[in-house]
């Protein structure tokens, strides 16, 4: 997809090198921005495969509001590396979609906690008011994000509707350009399509900020050489991106789609190409 491509190139030519907090230097560029037609097709990258399954295990436990990964670890280690034994995780992005606390004071100055499911909050309010513009959704509760292992990276996402068609723009202060940007792309576009069937919407853009876009990197004969990015994405820019695929997903309540209801179809990619995990 020539949108990323476009995005390796500019961080790889912009980029400063700078010291990470994984021990790994970075070749990081601030204030990225790019945006997909969804229209033209569901953007997962063809420029190397890419692993569907687990991408889509991944979404359906954000939106399941689960804290843990016990279910999820069945099927993908994504997150292994940031949860405890128990598969308990301090920061999971569909627990805050699902259950973010929201505190207020009583009469006697008593601060009362309830939860919000902001979610289904973004549904509603489109199917009341799709003109509204407060259709946002957070991840970056301040007490939690101060300590937890890995904050929030994608932190927060908002929808937009124009034209009957529905628009999607997502905010991250953090994204490592090889690993986690075609995840995130592909994740939120798909949230989007859901979200977007259930409203009776088309397909709009998705649009992605990302404060700190970064590509690891390591000189060679290094300790760290195995953390280097560079190599892999240099020879992902020389592929030709494929034609894109088409996301089909069962018509059915949010809250009751499962796995066997999203059918990827006509995906062909370049070959896989490895990155280590800087963690």
């Amino acid at each position: 997809m020539k949108e990323y491509l476009d995005l390796v190139k500019l961080v790889m030519k912009e980029g400063s090198r700078k010291p990470s907090r994984t021990g790994i230097d970075t070749i990081s560029y601030f204030g990225a921005f790019y945006k997909v037609d969804l229209a033209k097709g569901f953007p997962l990258l063809t420029t190397k495969k890419m692993e569907w399954n687990s991408l889509l295990y991944e979404v359906l436990w954000y939106l399941s509001g689960d804290n843990h990964i016990r279910n999820l670890r069945k099927h993908t280690k994504i997150w292994d590396a940031w949860a405890d034994e128990e598969g308990n995780l301090e920061t999971s992005y569909g627990y805050f979609w699902r259950h973010f606390p929201s505190a207020e004071k009583d009469e006697n100055g008593k601060w009362n906690v309830s939860e919000i499911d902001q979610i289904k909050y973004v549904i509603d309010e489109i199917k009341r008011n799709p003109n509204s513009r407060r259709l946002v959704v957070t991840a970056w509760e301040p007490g939690n994000a101060s300590k937890s292992k890995l904050p929030p990276c994608h932190y927060s996402f908002a929808f937009n509707v124009n034209n009957g068609k529905l628009n999607c723009h997502l905010t991250q202060r953090s994204g490592d350009i090889a690993l986690g940007i075609p995840f995130n792309l592909a994740a939120y576009s798909i949230l989007t399509q859901i979200i977007a069937q259930e409203v009776n919407l088309k397909l709009g853009f998705f649009a992605h900020t990302i404060i700190d876009a970064h590509i690891y990197v390591a000189d060679k004969g290094t300790p760290n050489e195995k953390y280097d990015h560079l190599k892999g994405l240099k020879e992902q820019i020389k592929r030709e991106p494929l034609p894109l695929p088409q996301l089909n997903i069962t018509k059915k309540p949010i809250d009751e789609l499962k796995f066997e209801d999203f059918e990827l179809l006509f995906y062909h990619s370049h070959d896989k190409i490895k990155f280590e995990v800087a963690v």
